[in-house]
């Protein structure tokens, strides 16, 4: 079984709803960052064009990703420029810091 890492950039007026409806999806857990940015979207009203939105991270099976995507997608869209993006990356090795072992895909 694959291990994924999806990776959401999302807006934080959003945050809240896509954590919900996360938490109703099943997914176990998730990090969430602050972050500040610019593509499609930047503000023009600050010299650095910089945009503050947050960073979500999810750590899954393949088999989950579709769902996990969807889910933040259809929550996060509001249809204008600087919604955000989601990108799923591979995961070759996880490991757990407390028992210094490999987290094998039945422990998810």
């Amino acid at each position: 079984m694959q291990l994924k890492k999806i990776v959401a950039i999302v807006r934080s007026s959003v945050l809240e709803s896509v954590e919900k409806r996360l938490r109703e999806s099943g997914v176990k857990g998730i990090s969430v960052s602050s972050i500040k940015g610019y593509g499609e979207y930047a503000n023009l009203y600050k010299a650095d064009r910089m945009v503050t939105n947050v960073k979500i991270e999810i750590f899954t099976e393949l088999s989950a990703v579709d769902a996990i995507v969807t889910a933040i997608m259809e929550t996060a869209h509001l249809g204008i420029e600087g919604d955000g993006f989601v990108a799923v990356l591979p995961v070759e090795k996880l490991y757990r810091i407390r028992t210094k072992a490999e987290i094998e895909p039945h422990e998810w």
